[in-house]
């Protein structure tokens, strides 16, 4: 047995920024977007919360999986822009979804949420503390960009990707996950104000900042080498893999991972392009895009791969289950 996706969902919000819009913001032009990143517009919430996109990618992926939210044992939501400390993101869409018997929390992994999520699913459905898990990536992104700040506005963008898992006869071949604490400061947000009375420094607005070469570089070495030691673990080889879904954090990013492993860039699938980056949702959105365009195919191996903030990377290789009429 093993653990598999059985329904997914996501959530856009309906408020489309596209780059010339951007470039009445920011010194900038569709051109040069569309060159360095590949992205053309991207989902911008102007009233949606996370939990609230959370919530709705979930009732979509309990749809899709044909179940009862009350078969649900546990809810992962992964996130690094929850619109509160307490109560937890998960908790929220608890109650949105009546998933009353659920365990609840949520993780930070940034743009690896996804897959840091799914393994911690994965491992409370094979100790046998539940059988149905709610596995979500949501982000609000635009809440912690400086729109002055080139290098990070035209990327982030808002959204929430699900999926349903349970022990199945298809799912989970192999998992990998790594940290590196030490470079974590190549992508870094400060928290919002937590000072107290004792402290009398004046409010600062803290935003994303980032060392974009400093990614790129660990992008593109890290992903082929985890998907490498991933497939060593399932004694497979890349071409048993029909697609290779990773963190939609740019266009030319997945390009040169494409290349580096000598591989089709048709059997990396993307949305950057529409979506923009959404961190921890990026890897659900996008599953679930091909699962309603029928593009995932019973039987089909698929590796997913998320790499960004901590720094943090992991990939999981499974075989995909459902059926999509």
């Amino acid at each position: 047995m093993a653990t598999g996706i059985i329904g997914t969902g996501s959530y856009l919000p309906p408020t489309i920024i596209d780059n010339n819009e951007l470039a009445k913001m920011v010194k900038t032009d569709d051109l040069w977007i569309r060159e360095h990143t590949g992205i053309i517009e991207r989902h911008i919430a102007k009233e949606e919360t996370t939990s609230y996109m959370a919530a709705e990618a979930a009732k979509k992926a309990i749809e899709n999986a044909n179940i009862d939210p009350t078969e649900i044992d546990l809810i992962v939501l992964a996130t690094l822009s929850p619109e509160r400390a307490t109560p937890s993101m998960s908790c929220i869409v608890q109650d949105k979804i009546g998933a009353v018997n659920a365990t609840c929390f949520d993780l930070n992994a940034a743009c690896s949420g996804f897959v840091y999520a799914l393994q911690t699913a994965d491992a409370y459905i094979r100790s046998g503390f539940a059988k149905v898990c709610l596995v979500i990536g949501a982000e609000t992104l635009s809440k912690m960009v400086d729109w002055k700040d080139r290098s990070t506005c035209i990327l982030f963008a808002d959204g929430a990707g699900a999926a349903i898992v349970k022990d199945t006869d298809f799912g989970i071949i192999s998992s990998v996950t790594r940290s590196d604490g030490s470079s974590g400061m190549s992508l870094k947000c400060k928290e919002r104000s937590t000072r107290n009375f004792l402290n009398k420094k004046a409010e600062e607005k803290h935003y994303i900042q980032m060392i974009g070469s400093d990614i790129f570089k660990f992008a593109v070495r890290k992903v082929p080498a985890c998907i490498e030691l991933l497939l060593k673990r399932a004694n497979m080889n890349k071409d048993d893999v029909d697609y290779y879904v990773l963190h939609q954090a740019n266009a030319r990013i997945l390009a040169s991972v494409a290349k580096k492993m000598d591989l089709p860039i048709k059997k990396f699938p993307m949305n950057v392009d529409r979506c923009g980056n959404t961190s921890s949702a990026s890897i659900p959105i996008l599953l679930d895009e091909l699962n309603r365009d029928g593009t995932l195919k019973k039987g089909q191996n698929i590796v997913i791969c998320g790499f960004g903030g901590g720094l943090t990377w992991g990939a999981h290789l499974f075989t995909w289950g459902i059926d999509t009429k």
